[in-house]
C-alpha cells in the first residue's frame, strides 16, 4: 500500500498517530502529521485504513 498525507489539510487531531503509531506521528511545534512509513507492510492496512477514516481534516490517503 501507499500513503500519503496532506500536512497543509492537517487539523493536528491526533487521531492518526493514536491509530497507527508506527505510520503517523505529530510534529512537536503544533502537532501536524508526520508520515514515518509510505509504504506501510500489507499487515497495517486496517489501522492504516482506520487512520485515514478518522482524520477530520481527511488530510490522509491510502493506495493499494
Amino acid at each position: 500500500m501507499k500513503v500519503s498525507v496532506d500536512q497543509d489539510a492537517c487539523v493536528s487531531s491526533g487521531q492518526c498517530a493514536l491509530t497507527a503509531d508506527d505510520v503517523f506521528d505529530q510534529r512537536d511545534s503544533d502537532g501536524v502529521v508526520e508520515l514515518l512509513d509510505a509504504n506501510p507492510p500489507q499487515q497495517r492496512l486496517r489501522d492504516v485504513q482506520s487512520a485515514a477514516a478518522g482524520c477530520p481534516a481527511m488530510a490522509i490517503t491510502v493506495r493499494p
